[in-house]
């Protein structure tokens, strides 16, 4: 019995444009929060996530994984590698739209193990929007951008207000977003 892969993304969607003020190709992009796990600086054992705006309207993230990052002894814990996933995606919303999102659901396929000391290498992409849905997917491949293909993901988020960041969290939107001029 062969398994066909659902459609993705699930519904109809746009194709839209990135945001005209979008970080062009090659620009390196700084956390989007320093204490977050996934790209932030001060979070010791953290992923520190590196990303920059890539071609065609992708983003390219990379991290190190170290012994911190360790489920089986050696290896990458698959909760880490999905949590590098969410971060990559949420980057690629966030930096290509221009708009708050929350992630509303990740799937991420493990096609081969990630030892401890390889880099991963992520190309995510936006595949569509559908009212406040985004559709975003990625390849994650080791130790080289063309390197094996060893995680893929695809996520659905929902594009928020910045209000959501301070009804449901403490931070102050400025916080989250610090290079916008953002109105509280």
């Amino acid at each position: 019995m062969s398994r066909v892969p659902p459609k993705w993304p699930p519904v109809d969607v746009e194709h839209p444009a990135p945001h005209p003020d979008a970080p062009a190709p090659g620009t390196k992009l700084g956390p989007h929060y320093a204490q977050c796990f996934g790209c932030g600086d001060e979070t010791e054992g953290g992923l520190h996530l590196r990303t920059e705006a890539g071609p065609d309207s992708t983003i390219i993230g990379q991290f190190q994984v170290t012994r911190a990052h360790q489920g089986a002894p050696g290896l990458a814990h698959g909760g880490l590698l999905a949590c590098a996933f969410d971060e990559a995606l949420g980057s690629t919303v966030g930096q290509l739209l221009r708009r708050p999102a929350v992630t509303g659901k990740l799937e991420t396929d493990f096609l081969r193990p990630v030892p401890v000391g390889s880099t991963l290498h992520i190309l995510g992409k936006l595949d569509g929007v559908a009212g406040r849905k985004v559709y975003a997917s990625a390849d994650g491949r080791l130790d080289a951008p063309d390197g094996p293909v060893a995680l893929r993901a695809r996520a659905l988020f929902v594009i928020v207000d910045f209000s959501h960041f301070t009804e449901h969290g403490t931070a102050d939107p400025r916080d989250v977003h610090p290079d916008r001029d953002i109105n509280p």
